[in-house]
């Protein structure tokens, strides 16, 4: 981006202010590509906001577990916070071996992986050199709502600058095993949206870029095609521990390596990660998971709380009612906690 960010800026930002009274005072009645950028500490923030915005680059280890889903070599986005740290999508960075920053200038500089939080979904990033951005800020998602309109920002694009609108927000379940409170849906959708900042009408971050979805739409049976953005609140409380530790504290639960979808009322396995726990009890794709230590599930969302739920760690033995084909089964699962299962970069 760089010298291009406010030219880029202007047409979006034209847009943005039909929901900004403070915004709609500056920015011109007519808008032109090579306009000059209106001289206003709004317009200006938005534009260090985007200029916060960097590409992330991946080379995962040859051997990673991870890269039969994600691919060996990933591109996505990141933005420059607090203390020299790049916050992106942990997923990109998921047994990573090299990985790279390039920032709205265009200078590449190598990175090492801080943190990888599962509880969230959040990944943290250290370059190795300074970036000139200035770090963004972090704004509250709590608010946002459906129809508030928003700009996503992504790394490394031709067209890195869009508008997007709130279409949803509500709990996300995946099917990795992964649950966060408070997904942010919105349309039209980026295909670019991994790790992309979105950005409010302040110039402050709401949420960090995850998914391509056809339902955005809370309504069962109505699809929109748009994104899943991971709300910035959840970083808030975790982002000391995971600077810290690596992770915050509750990414530390049972995981046993099933991939699962909810179907006419039941949970579905869809695939089960080889050599992982549930690989190792005998589960395969197609079985229903019936009940999680005698409690009866339903959906994905109870599935996880059942299984995380009254204090389990990793190590701990799941029961599971499992029906394979037309007869059930019981099936005990020695959790481990999800990490345990990822490669690592030798130390050196």
């Amino acid at each position: 981006m760089g010298p291009r960010v406010s030219r880029l800026l202007l047409p979006a930002l034209a847009a943005l202010a039909l929901a900004s009274p403070a915004l709609a005072s500056v920015v011109p009645s007519s808008i032109q590509l090579d306009a000059k950028a209106p001289a206003d500490p709004s317009y200006d923030r938005l534009v260090d906001a985007a200029n916060a915005v960097v590409a992330v680059k991946v080379k995962a280890l040859p051997n990673a577990r991870s890269n039969e889903t994600l691919g060996a070599e990933r591109t996505g986005s990141g933005v420059v916070i607090d203390n020299g740290l790049v916050l992106t999508i942990g997923y990109l960075i998921l047994e990573a071996d090299t990985v790279e920053v390039v920032d709205s200038r265009g200078k590449t500089v190598l990175a090492s992986v801080v943190a990888y939080d599962h509880a969230s979904g959040f990944g943290l990033l250290k370059p190795v050199a300074r970036l000139a951005a200035k770090p963004i800020r972090f704004g509250s998602s709590a608010p946002l709502a459906q129809l508030d309109r928003l700009l996503i920002v992504s790394g490394g694009s031709d067209d890195p600058i869009s508008l997007t609108v709130v279409v949803s927000r509500r709990q996300f379940a995946g099917y990795w095993e992964y649950l966060i409170d408070g997904a942010i849906f919105t349309a039209p959708p980026r295909l670019d949206h991994s790790g992309a900042a979105l950005i409010n009408s302040k110039g402050e971050l709401v949420g960090i870029g995850s998914l391509f979805m056809q339902d955005t739409l809370a309504t069962p049976g109505e699809q929109l095609p748009g994104n899943m953005f991971v709300p910035v609140d959840l970083l808030k409380t975790a982002l000391d521990e995971m600077v810290k530790n690596g992770a915050q504290k509750a990414s530390r639960r049972p995981w046993i390596g099933v991939n699962s979808l909810e179907e006419d009322g039941r949970v579905k396995v869809m695939q089960v990660n080889e050599e992982s726990p549930a690989d190792r009890a005998g589960i395969v794709a197609g079985d229903i998971i019936l009940s999680v230590n005698g409690q009866p599930v339903e959906s994905l969302e109870h599935f996880y709380g059942t299984l995380w739920g009254h204090g389990a760690k990793p190590g701990s033995d799941i029961h599971l009612t499992v029906l394979h084909g037309p007869k059930s089964k019981e099936v005990t699962v020695r959790s481990i906690d999800r990490m345990e299962f990822m490669r690592r970069k030798p130390g050196i």
